[in-house]
């Protein structure tokens, strides 16, 4: 995997995946940004979200499950010294289908924190993470 960070001005930074898809980012005000874009350590928390929200997807349609809405809302504390790591990471995800099996929306999103979500097993070795969901039924 390659990724292309180039400076632009400012704090301003352009992102380019190795699969060719670009992002800004930036910083705050205070610290030489124009707040064009999201901060580099609000794209780790992206990536993890993505990265387990991706598997859990996944997973449930396996189970043949029907999911017409995901969402994973993500809460970080970081360290107040430098480097300011995550100490902390809370997902709350809301799952919302038709007639879903609470069993299966729970071991998703198990198997996804335990075993496959590669961003957040990496997050995990200097912040707690913990996850928590609620299943909306669609009418």
């Amino acid at each position: 995997m390659k990724a292309r960070v180039v400076w632009v001005e400012d704090s301003v930074m352009l992102g380019e995946s190795g699969s060719g898809h670009g992002v800004v980012m930036d910083g705050p005000p205070e610290h030489g940004g124009r707040n064009l874009g999201v901060r580099p350590m609000e794209m780790l928390l992206l990536g993890m979200g993505g990265c387990t929200e991706f598997d859990v997807l996944s997973i449930l349609r396996k189970s043949r499950q029907q999911v017409s809405s995901c969402v994973v809302e993500l809460e970080a504390e970081r360290a107040d010294q430098d480097p300011k790591v995550f100490t902390r990471i809370h997902a709350h995800f809301i799952v919302t289908g038709k007639g879903l099996s609470e069993k299966h929306v729970a071991r998703a999103i198990s198997l996804s924190a335990d075993k496959y979500c590669s961003a957040s097993l990496m997050l995990a070795k200097s912040a707690e993470i913990t996850h928590d969901y609620e299943i909306r039924d669609e009418q």
